[in-house]
Protein backbone atom coordinates (compact mmCIF):
# COMPACT_ATOMS: atom_id res chain seq x y z
CA UNK A 1 0.00 0.00 0.00
CA UNK A 2 1.48 3.34 -1.49
CA UNK A 3 -0.35 6.58 -0.35
CA UNK A 4 2.67 9.00 -1.72
CA UNK A 5 5.10 8.03 -4.92
CA UNK A 6 8.00 10.04 -3.11
CA UNK A 7 11.28 7.84 -2.17
CA UNK A 8 8.34 4.81 -2.45
CA UNK A 9 9.47 1.20 -3.42
CA UNK A 10 8.19 -1.71 -4.79
CA UNK A 11 9.58 -5.15 -5.08
CA UNK A 12 8.94 -6.91 -8.75
CA UNK A 13 6.00 -9.05 -8.17
CA UNK A 14 3.73 -6.39 -5.73
CA UNK A 15 0.77 -5.22 -6.31
CA UNK A 16 0.63 -1.48 -6.21
CA UNK A 17 -2.54 -0.41 -3.97
CA UNK A 18 -2.78 3.38 -4.12
CA UNK A 19 -5.66 5.83 -3.63
CA UNK A 20 -5.27 7.52 -7.37
CA UNK A 21 -2.19 8.30 -9.35
CA UNK A 22 -1.00 10.58 -11.94
CA UNK A 23 2.62 10.38 -13.93
CA UNK A 24 4.48 10.88 -10.92
CA UNK A 25 3.69 7.12 -9.80
CA UNK A 26 4.59 5.70 -13.07
CA UNK A 27 8.22 4.78 -12.55
CA UNK A 28 6.56 2.43 -9.61
CA UNK A 29 4.41 0.45 -12.45
CA UNK A 30 8.12 -0.85 -13.98
CA UNK A 31 8.12 -3.63 -11.40
CA UNK A 32 4.41 -3.58 -10.15
CA UNK A 33 2.99 -7.00 -10.85
CA UNK A 34 -0.91 -5.60 -11.07
CA UNK A 35 -3.24 -2.46 -9.53
CA UNK A 36 -5.28 -1.87 -7.21
CA UNK A 37 -6.81 2.06 -7.24
CA UNK A 38 -9.12 3.26 -4.92
CA UNK A 39 -10.64 6.22 -7.28
CA UNK A 40 -11.06 6.42 -10.76
CA UNK A 41 -12.28 4.34 -13.91
CA UNK A 42 -11.49 2.64 -17.47
CA UNK A 43 -9.86 6.05 -18.53
CA UNK A 44 -7.51 7.20 -15.63
CA UNK A 45 -4.19 7.67 -15.44
CA UNK A 46 -3.38 4.05 -13.79
CA UNK A 47 -5.76 2.25 -15.63
CA UNK A 48 -4.31 3.64 -18.84
CA UNK A 49 -0.55 3.41 -17.67
CA UNK A 50 -1.40 -0.73 -16.47
CA UNK A 51 -2.47 -1.41 -19.72
CA UNK A 52 0.47 0.33 -21.40
CA UNK A 53 2.29 -2.02 -19.60
CA UNK A 54 0.34 -5.06 -19.92
CA UNK A 55 -0.56 -5.22 -15.85
CA UNK A 56 -3.80 -6.35 -14.36
CA UNK A 57 -5.61 -3.31 -12.57
CA UNK A 58 -8.71 -2.80 -11.03
CA UNK A 59 -9.44 0.72 -9.98
CA UNK A 60 -12.88 2.45 -8.54
CA UNK A 61 -12.19 0.17 -4.91
CA UNK A 62 -13.86 2.25 -2.24
CA UNK A 63 -11.44 2.03 0.80
CA UNK A 64 -9.06 -0.47 -0.46
CA UNK A 65 -6.07 1.58 1.30
CA UNK A 66 -8.05 1.49 4.28
CA UNK A 67 -8.92 -2.83 3.60
CA UNK A 68 -5.50 -4.23 2.25
CA UNK A 69 -2.58 -3.97 4.44
CA UNK A 70 1.13 -3.56 3.10
CA UNK A 71 2.45 -6.96 3.09
CA UNK A 72 -1.08 -8.80 2.74
CA UNK A 73 -1.41 -11.70 -0.31
CA UNK A 74 -3.61 -10.27 -2.95
CA UNK A 75 -5.19 -11.89 -6.01
CA UNK A 76 -6.26 -9.47 -8.66
CA UNK A 77 -8.22 -10.19 -11.97
CA UNK A 78 -8.32 -7.02 -13.65
CA UNK A 79 -10.54 -8.88 -16.07
CA UNK A 80 -13.17 -9.48 -13.73
CA UNK A 81 -12.71 -6.73 -11.86
CA UNK A 82 -12.33 -8.70 -8.26
CA UNK A 83 -9.35 -8.27 -5.88
CA UNK A 84 -9.20 -10.98 -2.89
CA UNK A 85 -7.26 -10.78 -0.30
CA UNK A 86 -6.27 -13.95 0.75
Amino acid sequence: VILDPHDARLSPGEILVAPSTDPGWTPLFLTAAGLVMEVGGAMAHGAIVAREYGIPAVVGVAGATERIATGSRVTLDGTAGTVVIE
